[in-house]
């Protein structure tokens, strides 16, 4: 599955390798199953990650030999010359001696070109762009599930030589956030009771389920006994939603109005009981503090591989439609105009896939 360019890592085990995921959010967040495990199997390898700064908080009780590394790549290190620089400065920091890029994108290629310049082995992941191209066509579909994008990234440090296997269970292990860290937003959890996420937009229309009936979905659940609703997001456009919906439904509490950062909306989510959320980061989120997600899918599909870690596939809610998926990512315009697909789901089968995890535990 890697790109057959990759130079050879060769039999020489590495002490220092640099490893690259610069965005998106989700994408970023998927990494940290396989980075935690890959680097508690090789305690003898520093592995330095570099990412985008917002994202760089989200690696919580990092193992010891990950150093995690948020970049300023649109003035320090912009453009070809910043990325020369970006790769001199980091080869004097932590003297690297191989690169896993976890990205492959224009950015991720220039270092890999700098990399073979030098004689630093590198591996670089297959995003497997003609399946999901031949999965998301219009016509003559191919619809067979992909491999995730995490055994994509878990691919490129095996094809280093490097052992992997899973060994991580959420950002806090066995445990959960500690409530301190979300004092300011709301009380520690009580006995019985119940704290729901929702997370209800997407960077994509054709992600984002119409948000009249995902209130109908909040409008049931804020009314059941002895439970808090937590709506995640933050845009302004949804900080406006959120008001209006915390007006009309007291129990529900918006994160929204205040960028709390990664680390206390984390601890809070690990707390959740379940997360409503799109195919979009916050699925990510919640899977990697080990919470139960109700993940709604409209254009986009589990089948092209961005599944929430350890999430089932029978909280997922989808329509079964011919057209289903028309996109990698949920960014191209409905074919049909109405996006049904989303458009169609009852609120009643989102608020069934909720009560079903909550009497379960």
């Amino acid at each position: 599955m890697l790109k057959n360019n990759t130079e050879k890592c060769g039999k020489r085990r590495p002490k220092n390798v640099l490893v690259a995921r610069f965005s998106a959010l989700g994408d970023v967040a998927m990494t940290i199953p396989v980075m935690y495990s890959v680097c508690r199997c090789n305690p003898d390898i520093r592995f330095i990650f570099i990412t985008k700064p917002a994202t760089q908080s989200l690696f919580i009780n990092a193992p010891e030999n990950l150093v995690v590394i948020g970049l300023d790549l649109k003035e320090k290190y912009h453009g070809i010359g910043g990325l020369i620089k970006l790769f001199n400065d980091l080869r004097r920091e932590y003297q690297f001696d191989a690169f896993a890029d976890l990205h492959n994108v224009l950015r991720s290629h220039i270092i890999g070109t700098l990399c073979r310049i030098h004689r630093i082995p590198f591996k670089r992941i297959n995003k497997g762009k003609a399946n999901k191209r031949a999965l998301t066509r219009k016509h003559n579909k191919v619809m067979l599930p992909l491999i995730s994008s995490r055994a994509r990234y878990r691919e490129v440090f095996l094809s280093m030589g490097l052992p992997l296997e899973e060994r991580f269970i959420s950002l806090y292990g066995t445990g959960k956030g500690e409530p301190e860290k979300f004092a300011e937003i709301t009380a520690p959890k009580q006995e019985g009771e119940r704290w729901i996420g929702i997370a209800p937009f997407a960077m994509h229309k054709g992600k984002i389920y119409p948000i009249e009936l995902m209130e109908r979905v909040l409008a049931e659940l804020s009314g059941w006994s002895n439970t808090k609703i937590f709506l995640f997001g933050g845009g302004e456009g949804e900080r406006k939603v959120f008001a209006s919906w915390v007006e009309k439904y007291p129990s529900t509490i918006s994160l929204a109005e205040k960028r709390h950062g990664f680390p206390v909306e984390l601890a809070l989510m690990s707390h959740l009981d379940v997360m409503v959320s799109m195919d979009s980061g916050n699925m990510h989120l919640a899977s990697i503090v080990s919470v139960p997600v109700v993940s709604v899918w409209g254009a986009t599909h589990p089948y092209c591989g961005f599944k929430g870690w350890k999430q089932q596939e029978t909280n997922m809610v989808q329509l079964s439609m011919d057209c289903r998926p028309c996109s990698v990512f949920g960014n191209k315009p409905c074919h049909r105009g109405d996006y049904h697909c989303l458009a169609g789901i009852p609120p009643q089968m989102i608020i069934d896939k909720v009560s079903n995890i909550i009497n379960k535990k």
